[in-house]
């Protein structure tokens, strides 16, 4: 049986998608992530026989300056709104994440997801002296990108780089990492994690009252059951900040929970 040769297939899928985008404008964010992701994404490591993930190191390597986290955050942002789009918190969900990290001056922070190490780069950057920050990464090859990323940013000292699946390493924070108890979760993984690991913090006993959770991409490609959740529990007090998805037009949002304390066992 013949096989269509590769150019062939790209054209094809991009004539789809572009047929897709046409039919359906109003889920230009979901597609936008999927046309990435799952078409060319898959197409530029096949022609450079790297990983775009690779690649964002490496052109923070060349262009950023050794010790100067700002340096590598604009590094990433030039790259992925120039060369390649990424699923980084960006720059403008950025300045909301430097706003509540500033508010709330955390002095133990966990990250939900690392991936290339922006956002633990961006949130490490305003630690106070003495905070530290632990990011929770299910995929081993980003989390050995993660702490290259900050060992260039000159962060290492503020930052646990932890892989495997955050449901095992939750439980493990007490005991394992010394954590009595969180100021603050930035949740950036795995959108069907948020909610189930939401309830985890919650019967683990990490959450105080006044622990900020501050959760990315609610609205695309969205979280409704943690959305669900927070918004119609008396545990929580919440604020939506309206924005875009990471180097797009594409209408995104942050929820900010608020953890106003134990009132009954926690529920879905």
């Amino acid at each position: 049986m013949l096989e269509a040769p590769p150019l062939l297939l790209a054209a094809f899928s991009l004539g789809l998608v572009l047929l897709v985008l046409l039919l359906c404008h109003s889920y230009s964010g979901f597609l936008l992530i999927c046309w990435n992701e799952f078409v060319l994404q898959p197409l530029y490591n096949l022609f450079m026989g790297d990983t775009k993930e690779q690649r964002i190191l490496r052109h923070v390597l060349q262009h950023a300056v050794a010790g100067d986290p700002q340096s590598v955050l604009e590094a990433i942002d030039t790259y992925c709104l120039q060369k390649e789009w990424a699923m980084n918190v960006g720059d403008k969900k950025g300045q909301i994440l430097d706003a509540v990290v500033r508010e709330q001056r955390p002095s133990v922070l966990l990250e939900l997801g690392a991936y290339c190490g922006y956002s633990a780069v961006r949130m490490a950057r305003l630690l106070e002296p003495g905070a530290r920050l632990l990011t929770i990464e299910l995929n081993p090859d980003y989390a050995a990108i993660t702490q290259q990323m900050l060992d260039f940013a000159g962060l290492q000292d503020r930052v646990t780089v932890v892989a495997g699946p955050s449901q095992d390493i939750i439980p493990q924070l007490k005991k394992k990492y010394d954590v009595d108890m969180l100021d603050m979760v930035f949740l950036d993984h795995w959108k069907d994690r948020y909610l189930p690991d939401t309830l985890l913090l919650e019967e683990c006993g990490l959450l105080r009252k006044g622990t900020v959770l501050l959760a990315d991409n609610v609205i695309c490609p969205g979280t409704p059951e943690f959305l669900a959740y927070v918004r119609n529990s008396s545990r929580f007090e919440c604020t939506h900040f309206t924005s875009y998805l990471e180097y797009s037009t594409a209408v995104d949002g942050l929820e900010k929970a608020v953890y106003m304390g134990q009132d009954g066992p926690a529920q879905p």
